[in-house]
């Protein structure tokens, strides 16, 4: 089993575009979908939303963790962009997550004090092999290689924080705090602190660009930044899971040729007594004999 989060309703239902055999699974109120990715039934899935933010993040993680034993996790979603050279649509991996929001504030400055988790390295091998002849774009909607959008291995910034502008106090911070990352978002902070606490669960970030977190995100968004981010970031995503070992056991279990749930085995049970007998409960066929006391 492999579990996918997401954080908004047009990035969880592009990974569910991906799946077949959907089906519901709740536990504590939550409500996970559950099924195999299309064409690879070997690959099972459970699909979550966790609404924007470190903190919900963090808690769907760890309940899919304790609920699916998963042998990796992947968050799937949009991000803004901190490079010029990123286009709408590009993909980012996160080689490592920053989260940016810790630090000490004195009276004339912030020093930071940042957490940081890298990529699972297993995952991170897996991820790069489908750079090669960019593989990953048979699983953009219809094969399609329109706007041929690339995959890239760097960091992200992670916080509670909607950035849309490159000249604010927290842009210039994370330009002087953190060059290194490419790209902002909202939830991967509290994902990968949850799959490392969860006993290490091998986990990754997968995002793509919706916006260039500059003032024009409402802009990009009317344009359809927003969903096509989402598209190709669960592309790349499915992708990295039909690539990994699947999920025999899992799928045989679960599902038919079709891709359908298997139904419950049906149970016959009868209750027979003889005499003084009595049976209060069977469960199943008994083939012996019951004898009544006196």
């Amino acid at each position: 089993m492999k579990v996918i989060m997401t954080a908004l309703n047009e990035e969880h239902a592009a990974v569910r575009e991906h799946l077949d055999g959907v089906r519901p699974h709740r536990r504590d109120g939550t409500v996970f979908d559950v099924g195999v990715v299309a064409g690879h039934p070997a690959h099972r899935v459970a699909l979550a939303l966790t609404g924007a933010g470190t903190a919900p993040a963090a808690v769907l993680t760890e309940r899919a963790r304790v609920e699916f034993a998963p042998s990796a996790m992947v968050f799937v979603g949009v991000a803004g962009g901190l490079r010029d050279w990123l286009a709408i649509g590009d993909v980012v991996v996160g080689t490592k997550i920053y989260s940016y929001q810790g630090g000490r504030s004195e009276d004339d400055e912030f020093l930071v004090r940042p957490s940081a988790w890298s990529v699972a390295h297993c995952l991170d091998q897996e991820a790069r092999r489908l750079l090669r002849g960019n593989a990953w774009h048979a699983f953009l909607p219809g094969g399609s290689e329109d706007k041929a959008p690339v995959a890239y291995f760097e960091p992200i910034a992670v916080g509670d924080v909607v950035l849309n502008s490159r000249k604010s106090e927290l842009a210039e911070r994370l330009r002087t705090s953190y060059n290194d990352a490419v790209a902002v978002e909202m939830e991967g902070s509290g994902f990968a602190h949850a799959a490392h606490l969860g006993n290490q669960v091998p986990a990754i970030a997968v995002r793509a660009i919706s916006d260039h977190a500059d003032g024009g995100k409402a802009s990009a968004d009317r344009l359809g930044g927003q969903r096509l981010a989402a598209r190709n970031a669960a592309a790349f995503a499915i992708a990295l899971i039909t690539a990994l070992e699947p999920d025999t056991s899992d799928a045989a279990d679960s599902v038919d040729d079709n891709q359908n749930p298997s139904p419950a085995p049906v149970i016959h049970s009868s209750n027979t007594a003889r005499d003084n007998a009595s049976v209060g409960q069977q469960i199943g066929v008994n083939l012996g004999s019951l004898w009544g006391g006196r």
